[in-house]
């Protein structure tokens, strides 16, 4: 989840996810956790800040749940508890000032009584570091399915298994964009996928692209690829 602001003009190009759409953001957005891609348009990059939120980390922030958000991108005033933050980011000078003034915005707001959950902490770490399924992680911490569901939706925006795929996918595009040179049923099973199919779907359903168009060009960026 992220907060974005573009301080170069008074709005954020909403491109869909065709990467045509003339329709329009405010400039200040957040933007929930996302089960599908996005198309980004360079020109807004002229003059950006942002804050990317980690995961629980919402709740400090906002007083929402977490999965209200769920792929949308809403005007952050309807949820910001501070001060215009445009017009305070505005009046500094330089980036170095506008970063320090965005530093401070987000700790006066930063509620200490809203930390993250023992629980979330602990599943985080049996899902991104043991690899455990989410009815094994369940079972690790003592609690039900049902409950550790809806602990992730409130604080991390998407449930368990959606999180466990986007894992999987993350895991498979760092081999890709390391240029890791294996069959794709290997890589598929390697990376926790059923089958080569479960891998392919995946894939083109959280990039918009097929492995094969996604390794065919060099980029500097995993999780950003240039379209025309």
């Amino acid at each position: 989840m992220e907060i974005v602001v573009n301080l170069s003009r008074s709005y954020l190009t909403n491109c869909g996810e065709e990467g045509h759409s003339n329709d329009r953001f405010p400039a200040a957005v957040v933007a929930g956790a996302r089960t599908r891609y996005a198309v980004i348009d360079t020109v807004d990059m002229e003059e950006l800040v942002g804050v990317s939120l980690e995961p629980g980390g919402f709740a400090r922030l906002f007083r929402e749940r977490a999965d209200v958000l769920l792929d949308a991108t809403i005007d952050l005033r309807e949820v910001w508890r501070g001060s215009d933050l445009i017009d305070r980011l505005s009046e500094a000078a330089s980036p170095i000032d506008k970063l320090r003034a965005l530093e401070m915005l987000l700790t006066q707001l930063y509620d200490h009584g809203k930390g993250r959950s023992q629980l979330l902490v602990q599943s985080l770490y049996l899902f991104d570091r043991v690899g455990l399924s989410v009815a094994e992680c369940a079972r690790s911490a003592g609690v039900s399915e049902r409950r550790l569901s809806e602990l992730f939706r409130e604080r991390v925006g998407v449930s368990p298994k959606m999180w466990c795929r986007i894992g999987r996918f993350q895991m498979a595009l760092r081999a890709l964009h390391n240029g890791a040179d294996v069959r794709w049923s290997e890589l598929a099973l390697k990376c926790g996928y059923y089958d080569q199919s479960h891998f392919a779907n995946d894939f083109r359903a959280f990039s918009g692209l097929n492995p094969t168009t996604y390794c065919t060009g060099r980029r500097p960026w995993q999780n950003h690829v240039a379209i025309q």
